[in-house]
């Protein structure tokens, strides 16, 4: 493996997430790299042997592997977070309505601006990528401020990794919930989470047969987005009461690293890719960006420690 995986650095101060830093240590990060990644995940059921937190450690240890290797800092994860409707009412799936994720979410990044942090790559871990996006331009529209942030939803930039061998992957089955595919990944990133002894099947199933709604991640890119839909396959609690659908049984980490080496591979060269265009403290000009009146722009960018303002001065609540 060319990256050395993560064995977790929620808990030590050694320079990887921003809630463990001093603010002397953090305005010392901003000299050098003023990126920050924010892990968004979930909190729900992924059966008898995968840990309800699954989503959210996927990407704070993808996160933590990259913050390693560039230098970068990591939010502690966003550990709640949107469901589509299908998972409504499963036990351990806490559920967080869309307005307030997507207003908690722009507040977060409101709050990162405001730290310094401006150029930002949210991170996505669960099946909420048709929301987070919201939270970015209703952000870009409240605040209207120079900034630079990219959402990745960790799927899609591997799609051909996940597909099943049928479709040219490495997978006997389809990219689903808590299965084959997620629960590799799993074990690969944070195997002391995983419980393969009490891995349960279920046999996936809908109401239409296959090639209109996109499965785990829409990594076949088929013509409807697989969170896009209603009432065209089972509310979970019903057809998988099990917190499960498809087979983790199958499940070995080996199988998830080339996929993993592809997606740090890409995830390093994005952080590397903005950093050279906007390296610490630069960012695009406001007059490219924003219709505000400059002298604003400029006090907000400056923040209250250096002469400047605050960005709530600016707008709040946001």
């Amino acid at each position: 493996m060319k990256y050395e995986y993560s064995k977790g650095h929620l808990d030590k101060g050694d320079g990887i997430y921003f809630q463990n830093m001093t603010w002397k240590q953090i305005e010392e990060r901003l000299k050098v790299n003023d990126i920050i990644i924010i892990p968004i995940g979930s909190t729900e059921q992924h059966g008898r042997g995968q840990c309800t937190g699954e989503d959210g450690f996927l990407v704070t240890r993808m996160a933590e592997i990259v913050a390693k290797e560039t230098g970068c800092t990591v939010s502690q994860p966003i550990w709640f977070g949107s469901h589509p409707w299908s998972q409504i009412g499963m036990p351990g799936t806490i559920v967080i309505p869309e307005d307030i994720f997507i207003g908690y979410i722009r507040a977060v990044i409101a709050g990162y601006w405001n730290a310094g942090f401006r150029k930002m790559i949210l991170l996505n871990g669960h099946g909420q990528e048709y929301v987070i996006p919201n939270a970015i331009h209703e952000f870009g529209k409240i605040c209207q401020v120079p900034a630079v942030i990219t959402f990745l939803n960790w799927p899609t930039a591997i799609a051909k990794h996940l597909r099943d061998k049928n479709h040219g992957g490495p997978w006997e089955t389809a990219f689903r919930h808590a299965d084959e595919v997620e629960a590799s990944y799993a074990m690969a990133l944070f195997p002391e989470l995983n419980h393969s002894e009490d891995f349960e099947d279920t046999e996936p199933k809908g109401f239409l047969p296959h090639g209109h709604i996109d499965l785990g991640g829409d990594v076949y890119q088929w013509p409807l987005p697989g969170h896009c839909t209603m009432g065209c396959g089972y509310l979970e609690i019903k057809g998988y009461p099990e917190g499960v659908v498809g087979k983790p049984s199958l499940a070995d980490p080996k199988k998830a690293e080339e996929g993993l080496e592809a997606l740090l591979d890409y995830f390093i060269k994005l952080h590397n890719d903005i950093l050279e265009r906007f390296p610490p403290g630069v960012l695009p000009d406001p007059g490219d960006v924003t219709e505000q009146d400059r002298a604003v722009i400029e006090a907000l960018l400056k923040g209250p420690h250096n002469g400047g303002k605050s960005l709530y001065a600016h707008r709040y609540p946001i």
